[in-house]
């Protein structure tokens, strides 16, 4: 897929998201509760859940193109190392940050699970 058509797939997910997000946010109490010690998990969670949203948002579209046989045997090969080491590297950082899986997928009320 080009570009200009992976970026509107990325935008219309984003949209989808920030739209699930605005009835959340209006139930929360108006006051936030900071812990210093969470802020650094807490933050790992965020990155590491867009990361993980990206990951198969892209993942999704080089299968769309190898299925569709617009690339190469070299470029399917390059994909696959690819998205076989963002996974290693994954891995490694939720065990840093000492997050499953599960953690990542965030519920988005109607809209259901984000991953």
């Amino acid at each position: 897929m080009r570009t200009a058509e992976i970026v509107r797939a990325e935008s219309q997910a984003l949209s989808d998201f920030a739209g699930a997000m605005s009835p959340a946010a209006a139930a929360r109490p108006s006051r936030i509760e900071l812990q210093p010690d969470d802020v650094r998990s807490g933050l790992g969670k965020l990155v590491l859940t867009v990361i993980e949203l990206l990951r198969e948002l892209l993942e999704r579209q080089a299968i769309r193109r190898i299925e569709g046989g617009s690339l190469t045997e070299v470029e399917v090969e390059r994909l696959g190392t690819t998205f076989m080491r963002l996974s290693e590297e994954m891995d490694r950082l939720k065990h840093e940050f000492g997050l499953r899986d599960e953690d990542l997928n965030l519920d988005l009320g109607p809209l259901g699970r984000l991953l």
